[in-house]
């Protein structure tokens, strides 16, 4: 029974809010300290703050109402600075200068956060060692350079220490030892990502016998394996070790000293071998989460890690993992109660899923992505009501899906299974029992019609159903739906009807499909928009001229039925437009100048019917990598600033148009140029000479990223180009970075080919075909050992095929008809593949021609000017020419001078001629 307070009581209870509400009162008018106040104006003062966030910091102000400053409630001392960069790309918001010894006024500060900030200049403080009260420091990422400071060390009550690097590894701050920590006894947080620890090779001996320390964070550190591991009597109290993105070929031996472990990171480094079986160590019987990821790992795996029965994270994705996935299951069996999420994504797992997956109840993260799985999806899977995210993508699952496969996945978000054989056909009236906010099912079968279901999806914002085989009307609820998508790829199927707007965020591709009706209106953050090979029609102008799209990044209408010219509204893109395609449409009109002040990687009008000379704007787009005006009617010189000015480009192709003039020499300043295509035009001129100084097409060595070694960072799936080789058009995507070519057929190019043509050992397809070309073919093409494609053909050039050419062991496309050539083909296994049509017009012989090589039927070498082939040979033509000359000349002189009435008959015929002639003279002089 609950005795009742007395009465005499209750205004004593009254009188407690009253007190607190005073006290309260009381402290919310605490003035901060003067001498604090004016040391903090003192650091202010020594810092560049472009964007004025300490503007609240003036003199005479309550410096604990300024922003990022906290005092203590009762005595008004500075005890915290929180002067974080907000986390903002703009390098505008980072807080720049030096940092100020006044803060060593600050005799009670507990807590100083300056992280994200740009103190790129200068070294951390070493006085920031003599604040003595400091429990939490932070510096992550703030770009200090130099070593460390030791006496960072005297800071005993120091609980936080955050001193991360850049956010790139260019390990701007180092320490060579590590000893200074042994100081710091409170320290419970150490982070000392992105630093350069290589020539510490203390870090094991000091970091994990630090008594109270619970997580150590030393990823990017460039950490190698101990030659000769030392023994470590190791702390209890570590819960948290990551060692991931370092350079370890063994996991750490040490680490199964650390008893209390719960998280374990060593991704991103290159182990090999087996998983070591240390890990199946009762030492480690906490362990929850464990990270090998992105090794080099191979074999099956052992039921070591099978005995981590407290495990709940196991990640083993990116390596070289091999076996059965039942098998694999199987041992993990042990973890069926604890595993919550599991990751094997990128390995090499085989065989078929059985129902034993169903065991796992509690996993909520399943990631099998990009193996080799077959067979059909158990039913079991449908038991997993734990389940969030389900990723099976990239494998070779085929069979049917049931509705029953989803029968308990009530927790679903995220359902990832693209690339593979599978069919899914439900009622028209299932309703699913989950909500997704992300489904990517390309490469299923889900039509012929548009799925149904979907719109029960309250909560999608990324779909990627792309090739799944719809051929129906897009549902116009569908692209209404409630939510806003931040992702939609319905490309490659055959939807039709018109779209008038999207209501996606970031990226939209519809490409492939066969939508009509003008472009549709999008929102001001769309980023990527793929309409290509579409039946779109109408203008561009209500789409470019829109002030409000900002963010554009890449923008693709390729392949539609656009009509009229480019809009001159590109004013507003110039930020971040990175490739812009608008190639076989129906376009008109020149090029607008304000597309000029773009600064794509990417410019593609081919196949318009755009005219006019280039406008001189187009010089300031020089980051472009890729820019193809063919098959257009632009005219005008080749512009000299192409070379000058667009030093990026990779691939330059102006085939099929009206320029004239010669080809400018700056044109050889394009180091990174791997594809020229001036073919079809009216350009004359010679061939310059200093095409060597074509560096991509000089080097054997490629690399197949998508452009070129020197610009790894493009978008892979934006760079593709059609290129003509070996008489055909393809188009190149992930391989473009091994194409290399050079065509200026059907030019009115003249003079020789230049011999230093043959330094471009490179090229993989060289066309002159269809100009003036003479003189001999030089002798150092045969050093083009990679050559695959090889046209001469239509041209003026003369004497033989050099013998050189039996190097060339790649060529399967030959063409040197229609020139003056003679002599014999060379011997190789190349060229004498080749039929008589690549040799046609000439005076060639020898195989594969049937015209044998005899001494009869070897034409004259009138490269040589008439001279002998052969020292031992006769020129017959010379021959002939004197024995006719002789003959003709005496055969009518001697008759006159020996045979006297022969002379006198032909003097008086010339005589009877020569009277007609005057006689003719004399009457036209009346």
């Amino acid at each position: 029974m609950i005795t009742p307070l007395p009465i005499s009581f209750f205004p004593f209870l009254l009188l407690i809010p009253a007190i607190c509400f005073t006290i309260c009162h009381v402290n919310s008018n605490v003035l901060c300290i003067q001498s604090e106040r004016e040391a903090l104006l003192k650091f202010k003062n020594h810092l560049i703050d472009p964007s004025n966030r300490l503007s609240s910091w003036v003199e005479g102000g309550d410096c604990c109402k300024w922003i990022g400053v906290d005092c203590h409630n009762s005595t008004g001392h500075v005890h915290q600075l929180h002067l974080a960069a907000p986390l903002s790309p703009y390098e505008r918001s980072k807080l720049r200068g030096k940092i100020n010894h006044s803060l060593l006024e600050l005799k009670h500060l507990s807590s100083l956060d300056l992280s994200y900030n740009n103190f790129s200049s200068i070294q951390i403080p070493k006085f920031l060692g003599m604040l003595g009260t400091l429990t939490h420091l932070n510096l992550s990422q703030a770009q200090f350079q130099g070593e460390i400071p030791h006496n960072l060390g005297n800071l005993s009550k120091l609980q936080y220490l955050d001193l991360r690097g850049g956010i790139m590894p260019g390990w701007d701050t180092k320490v060579t030892s590590l000893q200074w920590v042994s100081g710091l006894s409170s320290l419970q947080y150490l982070d000392l990502s992105y630093v350069d620890l290589r020539k510490a090779n203390d870090w094991v001996q000091v970091t994990f016998k630090l008594p109270s320390l619970l997580e150590l964070h030393l990823s990017y550190c460039g950490l190698e394996d101990d030659p000769s591991p030392i023994s470590v009597n190791s702390t209890k109290s570590l819960v948290v070790l990551d060692l991931s993105q370092n350079r370890f070929s063994l996991v750490p031996k040490s680490i199964f000293s650390l008893h209390g472990l719960v998280s374990i990171h060593l991704s991103g480094n290159s182990l090999e071998g087996p998983i070591p079986d240390y890990f199946g160590n009762t030492s480690l019987n906490r362990l929850q989460f464990l990270s090998l990821s992105s090794n080099q790992l191979q074999g099956t795996i052992s039921s070591a890690i099978g005995n981590l029965s407290s495990v709940t994270h196991l990640d083993l994705s990116d390596n070289k993992i091999e076996g059965g996935i039942s098998e694999i299951l199987q041992s993990l069996s042990r973890c069926l109660d604890s595993l919550e999420s599991l990751s094997m994504a990128n390995n090499q797992l085989s065989g078929h899923l059985t129902d034993q997956l169903g065991q796992f109840k509690n996993i909520s993260h399943l990631s099998l992505a990009q193996n080799k799985i077959s067979g059909p999806i158990p039913l079991s899977i449908g038991e997993l009501s734990s389940l969030k995210i389900l990723d099976f993508g990239y494998n070779l699952l085929e069979g049917v899906v049931f509705e029953t496969h989803f029968f308990n996945l009530t927790r679903l978000t995220t359902l990832m299974a693209s690339h593979n054989r599978l069919r899914f056909e439900p009622n028209s009236n299932w309703i699913p029992p989950f909500q997704c906010e992300s489904i990517e099912l390309g490469h299923w079968h889900l039509g012929p019609r548009f799925p149904q279901w979907l719109k029960f999806q309250k909560k999608l914002s990324y779909l990627d159903i792309f090739h799944v085989g719809i051929s129906d009307v897009m549902p116009t609820r569908f692209v209404n739906l409630p939510t806003q998508f931040s992702y939609l790829n319905l490309s490659s199927n055959q939807l039709t009807g018109e779209i008038s707007y999207l209501n996606v965020r970031d990226s939209v591709d519809l490409s492939s499909n066969r939508f009509t009706g003008p472009l549709p209106r999008v929102i001001s953050t769309l980023s990527t928009l793929h309409l290509s090979n579409n039946l779109f029609s109408g203008s561009l102008s209500e789409l470019i001229c829109n002030p409000s799209l900002t963010g554009m990044l890449a923008l693709y209408l390729d392949t539609n039925l656009l009509i009229g010219e480019i809009p001159d509204c590109w004013n507003h893109w110039e930020i971040l437009l990175s490739y812009l395609n608008l190639a076989n449409n129906n376009l008109t009109g020149k090029i607008p100048p304000t597309l000029g002040y773009t600064y794509p990687f990417l410019m593609n009008l081919r196949n318009n019917s755009m005219f006019g000379e280039l406008p001189s704007t187009l010089r300031n787009s020089w980051s472009l990598v890729m820019l193809d005006l063919s098959e257009n009617h632009f005219s005008g010189s080749v512009p000299a600033w192409i070379g000058d000015k667009l030093s990026s480009l990779v691939v330059l192709s102006l085939r099929s148009n009206n320029f004239d003039g010669h080809i400018p020499h700056k044109i050889c300043d394009l180091q990174f140029l791997q594809n020229l295509d001036l073919a079809n035009n009216n350009i004359s001129g010679v061939i310059p000479k200093c095409f060597n100084n074509l560096t991509a097409m000089a080097t054997k060595i490629k690399t197949n990223n998508d452009v070129s070694l020197s610009h790894p960072n493009f978008y892979k799936f934006s760079f593709k180009a059609l290129l003509v080789l070996k008489g055909r058009k393809d188009e190149y995507g992930s391989i473009l970075g091994l194409v290399t070519s050079m065509d200026l057929s059907t030019n009115s190019l003249i003079g020789e080919i230049p011999k230093e043509i043959g330094s471009l050992v490179g090229l993989l397809s060289l066309n002159f075909s269809g100009n003036l070309l003479t003189g001999n073919i030089p002798d150092n093409i045969g050093n083009m050992e990679l050559m695959e494609s090889l046209d001469l053909s239509m041209n003026q050039l003369n004497g033989e095929i050099p013998p050189s050419f039996s190097n060339l062991n790649f060529l399967n496309h030959f063409n040197v008809s229609y020139n003056n050539l003679t002599g014999q083909i060379p011997t190789s296994t190349q060229l004498q593949s080749f039929e008589n049509l690549s040799y046609v017009g000439n005076h060639l012989c020898g195989p594969p021609l049937s015209k044998n090589c005899t001494s009869k039927s070897i034409p004259t070498d009138v490269a040589n000017n008439g001279s002998i082939n052969e020292g031992s040979k006769v020129n017959w033509l010379y021959v002939s020419t004197v024995f006719g000359f002789v003959m003709g000349f005496w055969g009518v002189v001697a008759p006159l001078l020996f045979i006297r009435s022969w002379r006198i008959a032909y003097y008086r015929k010339l005589d009877h001629i020569c009277g007609k002639r005057y006689v003719f003279w004399a009457i036209m002089d009346m």
